[in-house]
């Protein structure tokens, strides 16, 4: 999906647009799109300079990084992106990286890839360990029994082999 900025001529303009979840490329990644993305930003133009300022919002189906069953995560992501042309990056000097550098991106052939807009703010909106329920017991470390669901008949305790000698030397 491309946005075409050459059909943008005007200093602000609002875009809106619903994408189904098969318009979007997830494959490989570390989610499945699970509803229709709502995509909705004002496209701020000065010259060849862009500036995207908008929402997000879809539900993303994640695994548990516990038990690894399946759940979904609502996403209600705000962004706030700066573009410039491509050829801006050959023609600055060498420079240290400043604050608003992290913020801007690049664009080629006056287009901007939406699919790497909306993957950059799926990827920022998923949490550091995605779990099903804050209360998520996991799998058993033996037989792999998912505790949420049920229980197993495995040894609660598991202890470490590498320190059996030391177990010797309590004794």
């Amino acid at each position: 999906m491309q946005l075409d900025l050459t059909r943008y001529r005007q200093p602000v303009t609002t875009f809106a647009r619903t994408f189904q979840p098969e318009e979007i490329g997830d494959e490989g990644e570390a989610y499945r799109v699970a509803a229709p993305v709502d995509l909705a930003f004002e496209i701020h133009k000065d010259k060849d300079r862009f500036r995207l300022v908008g929402t997000v919002r879809t539900s993303l189906e994640l695994a548990c990084s516990r038990c690894l069953d399946p759940f979904v995560l609502k996403v209600d992501a705000p962004f706030d992106l700066r573009f410039l042309p491509a050829s801006k990056i050959a023609t600055e000097a060498e420079r240290e990286v400043a604050e608003e550098d992290l913020e801007t991106s690049y664009y080629r052939d006056d287009q901007i890839d939406l699919n790497d807009v909306l993957r950059e703010q799926w990827y920022l909106a998923l949490p550091m360990k995605p779990l099903c329920q804050e209360a998520c017991r996991g799998l058993c470390p033996q037989c792999g029994t998912n505790l949420n669901t049920g229980s197993c008949a495995c040894a609660p305790v598991w202890e470490d082999p590498r320190l059996a000698p030391l177990k010797q030397v309590k004794k």
